[in-house]
């Protein structure tokens, strides 16, 4: 880990005593197994419910921290240090925590709230371009839920954001927590507007798990996600042509799929590789991965569509 030994020298100088848990990085990787590595590393160091968890990464180990944070003698405190686009926009901010099941992704885990989290956007220097942009897909989703102003804003400057422009980089941060802090605090459990925070999510779930965890990234499958979302809407004539071009055109423009298409994925898996998963992935198997989503209530499924004007949006029952 790129600051690790930062973090660690800083908390031994104040004698802190520290132990690490490194753990491999991607979806694959969010396990229960995981989960059991550091509690058996909390154990054999003997950690109380004093004792406080820090999360340093992108979002893969923000989940699993929080989430044995959340199990460990009944909850102690831990503390979220994102260091990815993604974990610093969304995944660290909110207390979701969870792993993922065969079936099903983020089907176990908890709300657990971070003591704090701790931003720095110096460490995105040295994130990859891929995971870079594969975080502006959750900004995009705070424009088109919520914010329209934000979403003029992001048209208007994704150049910069794309080169990583410092002073534009921290509007947007700042931009998407106040938009994700404004929905949490009205419901922390996901009883009502919360679920408006996935939108692209049930469609993105599904082509994670379809594909196998670790072959998209996560915001490549919300890209497509909310691609796939803002197609229904139009289909449904929620919202007009205009709106539909752009948001294709912004999903675009961050590199980001908007079909199953996914040049990256395909790349790390191999052609023939991804034409096997890809005509396995049937419209009778989306549906049904579909239907191991979270967002499903009463035998029904929920989906989080796009309404009206922009920053407008509905959860379906």
């Amino acid at each position: 880990p790129l600051y690790s030994d930062i973090i660690r020298n800083k908390l031994e100088s104040n004698n802190i005593l520290v132990y690490e848990v490194i753990l491999p990085d991607g979806e694959e990787y969010k396990t229960m197994e995981m989960i059991l590595e550091i509690i058996d590393t909390a154990m054999d160091a003997k950690l109380d419910r004093k004792s406080t968890m820090i999360a340093l990464g992108g979002g893969v180990v923000g989940d699993m921290t929080g989430f044995a944070a959340a199990i460990y003698q009944r909850g102690i405190k831990f503390i979220q240090v994102p260091t990815t686009v993604m974990a610093m926009v969304d995944s660290a901010v909110g207390g979701k925590t969870a792993v993922n099941h065969p079936k099903g992704k983020n089907m176990i885990g908890a709300f657990y709230q971070p003591e704090a989290v701790i931003i720095d956007t110096k460490t995105l220097e040295t994130l990859p371009d891929r995971e870079f942009r594969s975080g502006l897909a959750e900004v995009i989703k705070y424009g088109l839920i919520k914010d329209s102003e934000f979403f003029h804003w992001l048209e208007e400057n994704m150049d910069d954001i794309l080169n990583r422009k410092t002073d534009i980089l921290s509007i947007v941060f700042r931009r998407s927590c106040e938009n994700k802090a404004i929905i949490v605090n009205a419901d922390e459990k996901e009883t009502g507007i919360r679920a408006t925070l996935n939108l692209g999510h049930t469609f993105g779930h599904a082509i994670e798990t379809g594909f196998g965890y670790g072959v998209w990234l996560h915001g490549e499958a919300v890209g497509a996600g909310i691609a796939m979302a803002a197609e229904m809407s139009y289909q449904l004539g929620w919202i007009d042509q205009d709106l539909l071009t752009r948001i294709i055109t912004l999903i675009k423009k961050c590199d980001l799929p908007s079909t199953l298409v996914n040049p990256y994925a395909l790349y790390e898996v191999g052609v023939d590789n991804y034409r096997m998963k890809l005509k396995e992935l049937t419209k009778d198997k989306f549906i049904d991965l579909m239907s191991m989503d979270k967002k499903v209530a009463n035998g029904k499924l929920n989906l989080v569509l796009l309404k009206g004007s922009l920053g407008n949006c509905i959860i379906t029952d």
